[in-house]
């Protein structure tokens, strides 16, 4: 029996983090929950990664999560505005790794617009309605840095749960044919 795959994804920020989690049952992902951690009011650069810390140890103590998927920081005109991020960034993956979970990956934001929506320069909005559509659930637009976070887990099992997702990249062919002795054809 398969178990089933719990996915947090985050879209780490200094201003509003957002987080959101699906479980994958077999094949089909189905909602679970998302949030915002509105960290506006913070003054203090490091209260605010302490708050992060806090939040997605509390995240992981309520779904326990088996994979993590995380919004990677992009360069922009700033590089200030990347620091501040990977620093969020780290703080967000440290909670998840301290909980347990084993898995963390890394997606540009493009890619899971592009994974979701099938365009890369989809707006918020945009990646929304596809969710909802997508996991038959209705979500509020005051969330959207929330649905970001949902995007980024279901861009993760999109590009884990395709048949050759595992050969292209870590292993290859000959690690794919050995877990999969199945689909040689004799």
């Amino acid at each position: 029996m398969e178990m089933d795959r719990i996915i947090l994804g985050i879209d780490p920020g200094t201003q509003l983090l957002g987080f959101g989690i699906i479980r994958v049952t077999g094949k089909k992902p189905e909602y679970v929950d998302m949030g915002v951690l509105d960290l506006r009011k913070e003054a203090d650069a490091y209260a605010k990664l302490q708050a992060i810390y806090e939040c997605i140890s509390e995240v992981c103590k309520s779904y326990h999560p088996t994979e993590l998927a995380i919004e990677s920081p992009f360069y922009g005109k700033n590089a200030q505005v990347v620091l501040k991020l990977g620093r969020a960034q780290g703080a967000a993956i440290l909670a998840a790794k301290e909980y347990g979970v084993e898995s963390v990956t890394e997606y540009a934001p493009r890619k899971a617009k592009e994974a979701i929506v099938g365009n890369g320069a989809a707006s918020k909005e945009q990646v929304q309605l596809m969710l909802e559509k997508t996991l038959g659930v209705k979500l509020e637009s005051r969330h959207l840095d929330a649905t970001d976070a949902l995007a980024i887990a279901l861009c993760h099992h999109y590009e884990t749960s395709r048949p050759l997702a595992s050969a292209s990249g870590k292993g290859g062919w000959e690690k794919f044919l050995k877990e999969h002795p199945e689909r040689i054809s004799k």
